[in-house]
């Protein structure tokens, strides 16, 4: 499986993600992990006074398909498993790494590491070196 190497709009977006969490971090005092913002939006544990801009946030990020389309007019190429089974398992472990993690790769990864967290510097280099060794196995049937 091949995939495109798109420097100039990998650039715009990593910029977009970093503007948006410097936004969050100093209008709201909160970091942009999309784990913690989703918890805290959802039953049990709702939080009154952050959902609104919990809303917001998941809006931006559906809203972010249909904005590509108009500005790029065509939908960027994604490839995803049809086995069920395996995307099932990847959820899983996914959630459960962000729980046991204490956030997901937007928290961690991008505004952790810019804090110079050693949580966070740690947690990414777990995630991805893992991620590294699944597509090496996956790809390559080491």
């Amino acid at each position: 499986m091949e995939t495109e190497f798109t420097p100039l709009s990998s650039l715009v977006g990593g910029m977009l993600i970093g503007i948006s969490a410097v936004i969050l971090l100093i209008t709201n005092g909160r970091i942009a992990g999309i784990s913690g913002i989703v918890s805290r939006i959802l039953p049990p544990s709702i939080h009154r006074s952050e959902l609104s801009q919990g809303l917001l946030f998941i809006a931006g990020l559906i809203l972010a398909i249909p904005t590509w389309y108009f500005i790029d007019g065509g939908m960027p190429v994604q490839f995803v498993s049809n086995n069920y089974l395996v995307l099932s398992i990847a959820g899983l472990l996914v959630g459960f790494g962000a729980v046991f993690g204490n956030g997901c790769t937007s928290g961690h990864g991008v505004c952790g590491i810019s804090r110079m967290s050693t949580r966070s510097i740690v947690a990414t280099s777990v995630f991805m070196t893992t991620s590294f060794l699944t597509v090496l196995f996956l790809r390559h049937g080491l």
